[in-house]
């Protein structure tokens, strides 16, 4: 009997494993190989099984992959969240299988309506599948897509597709790759590894693709303040006017920048507690012929608390004035970091849903561009980054660039925030757009329109990132049409499929 028992335990601990190679894939290992062979693998454990079998195979995988891949969220629970121990690793636990669900679903629904190991089911249904599932972790609940394994390919000639259909056709091609390798081991018909193949020369063929024209006469001068101020002091009174003092300093060095911007958050205060100071710093900033973008948190008339962006000196808003509605308001928040989901159930339930800075408010999904000395900028707050229909939403005829402002220092010196920059740079091959992102901590960083860094400053340092950035002109397909011509695809396959399945 426990011969039998072990005997059956042995594809979940594979799976498990195999899910945990895929971080392996993602920055900062970036061994995007493994992309194709996880997956790859775990269509090979899943073959021959029961629903029920599949079922627990694919938690397993889920299990391996996001115990690993997000491993970095517990640093911010339990360093900075002030909850005991067993409450922190309870969360932890209870985030990690709950984004297991999504794989495991995945494989009982392949197991279930496609059984058949033929070339429907490894072709159609599992890439097909896989993005469903994938959109619906993206979705449910504000949605997490992180570790979409598209984000992988940042560095493989699969890239190169993202400006046709974004994150979302990369991580298709991924597991059409891997389907034809798993298909290819099953049934010993080699032939099959040609598709990868043949896939990852289509990604060399597009590199000479230019979907948008660069603008150098257009390019702003711009000077990215990395603070660098510890988590666990930032929000003491204590603490507050040395920070905003420092970040003062450090503008003042730079004024013969275009466009200076301050992290998230930077200012460790409500707007409305600091008036006089903005109005100062905006009429310095004036004087100099720049402008002054900085993270705040604000408090609005109705008492609901956000998480916005403001913008002094030279913009379209004229003179500086207290006006929340006037602020890009953040709008995708981050699930017990910044609001608590089913609230009025859990908040009474347990002291560690109190986590501090969890009750902000939504702004709108589109929202006016950041205007900053005579510059259009389409703003993502943190975590909005990896939403990639906002930002694109977002773009506009006039948009120059993407901005991201971020305060990683929650997140310590893990895997996280190197991630979190190879998310925004698929913001900018996707879309065509440089990202400039200013963080406390790291990683402060600017891409040029195809994703690739051309300036950056260490982590864990104060500095100051100077750069200049080319603006684009034009559109990239993903751009004008975002995803659904991949899911009208993703129907006609599931249709197709099923009426092939036999």
């Amino acid at each position: 009997m426990n011969n039998a028992f072990f005997h059956r335990l042995k594809r979940p601990l594979a799976a498990v494993f195999v899910g945990a190679i895929t971080t392996l894939a993602f920055a900062p290992y970036q061994l995007w190989p493994l992309a194709f062979i996880s997956p790859a693998l775990l269509l090979i454990l899943l073959h021959g099984q029961s629903t029920k079998r599949a079922l627990g195979i694919g938690y397993a995988w889920g299990l391996g992959q996001f115990a690993t891949g997000i491993s970095w969220v517990y640093i911010s629970i339990d360093h900075f969240g002030g909850m005991p121990k067993a409450a922190s690793l309870f969360l932890m636990a209870l985030l990690i299988g709950y984004l297991a669900i999504y794989p495991a679903l995945f494989s009982w629904c392949l197991n279930r309506f496609f059984p058949n190991s033929n070339r429907t089911r490894f072709f159609l249904a599992a890439p097909a599948l896989w993005l469903v599932f994938d959109w619906l972790r993206g979705w449910v609940m504000t949605g997490f897509p992180w570790l979409w394994l598209g984000y992988s390919q940042i560095e493989s000639p699969l890239a190169n597709f993202a400006p046709i259909g974004g994150v979302e056709l990369l991580t298709l091609l991924v597991v059409v790759a891997a389907a034809s390798i798993a298909y290819a081991a099953l049934n010993r018909q080699w032939l099959h590894l040609l598709i990868p193949a043949v896939i990852l020369a289509a990604g060399y063929g597009l590199k000479a693709a230019n979907w948008v024209s660069p603008m150098p006469e257009k390019a702003s001068k711009v000077a990215l303040i990395q603070g660098n101020i510890a988590q666990e002091l930032k929000w003491l009174p204590s603490q507050r006017w040395p920070t905003i003092m420092k970040y003062t300093d450090l503008t003042r060095e730079n004024w013969d920048a275009d466009i200076i911007i301050w992290p998230e958050a930077a200012i460790p205060a409500f707007e409305f507690e600091i008036a006089s100071f903005l109005h100062n710093l905006d009429s310095a900033a004036k004087m100099n012929n720049s402008a002054v973008i900085t993270g705040v948190v604000n408090q609005a008339e109705n008492k609901q608390f956000y998480n916005s962006i403001l913008t002094v000196g030279e913009t379209s808003l004229g003179d500086y004035n207290y006006d929340v509605n006037a602020r890009y308001n953040k709008h995708h928040l981050l699930p017990f970091g910044e609001f608590v989901p089913f609230e009025s159930i859990l908040r009474p339930l347990a002291p560690f849903f109190n986590l501090p800075m969890s009750s902000f408010s939504r702004g709108e999904f589109i929202q006016p561009n950041i205007d900053a000395n005579g510059t259009q900028m389409a703003p993502a707050l943190c975590y909005e980054i990896i939403f990639n229909e906002q930002v694109r939403r977002n773009i506009t005829d006039d948009t120059d660039f993407i901005l991201t402002l971020s305060n990683d220092a929650w997140f310590g010196r893990s895997i996280g925030p190197l991630q979190h920059m190879e998310i925004a740079r698929m913001r900018a091959l996707e879309l065509g757009k440089p990202v400039i992102r200013s963080t406390n901590n790291g990683v402060t960083a600017v891409t040029d329109h195809k994703g690739n860094i051309t300036a950056q400053i260490p982590q864990f340092e104060t500095g100051v990132l100077r750069a200049e950035v080319v603006p684009t002109q034009g559109f990239t397909p993903y751009t004008k049409l975002g995803t659904w011509p991949l899911y009208i695809w993703v129907l006609l396959s599931l249709v197709i499929g099923w009426r092939l399945k036999d």
